[in-house]
């Protein structure tokens, strides 16, 4: 798990450092509709890594969790499946 982290962590800063090391001092004209496609293409990056935080970090709770010994359902209550299904003629005397 760490190493998978950690491989992770890495290939977002050579990621960054491409980008940077790619970049350059040019005066030219860039078309708005450019714009809203890197907009778009950061916001879902921004989307992702939340998605795969947010999993990895619901499973770690979980395993500290059972190494624990806590049951995260404990104060729950847990509610009948009741399913009612009343006949038209019984709706029609009332």
């Amino acid at each position: 798990m760490k190493n998978k982290i950690l491989m992770l962590c890495s290939y977002g800063l050579f990621g960054i450092g491409v980008v940077f090391a790619g970049c350059m001092n040019v005066r030219a004209y860039i078309d708005p509709s450019v714009m809203t496609y890197a907009i778009q293409a950061v916001a879902g990056v921004a989307i992702a890594i939340g998605a795969v935080l947010g999993i990895y970090i619901r499973k770690a709770r979980k395993k500290i969790n059972q190494k624990l010994g806590i049951d995260e359902n404990r104060n729950k209550e847990v509610e009948k499946d009741e399913v009612i299904v009343k006949n038209k003629k019984e709706s029609n005397k009332k």
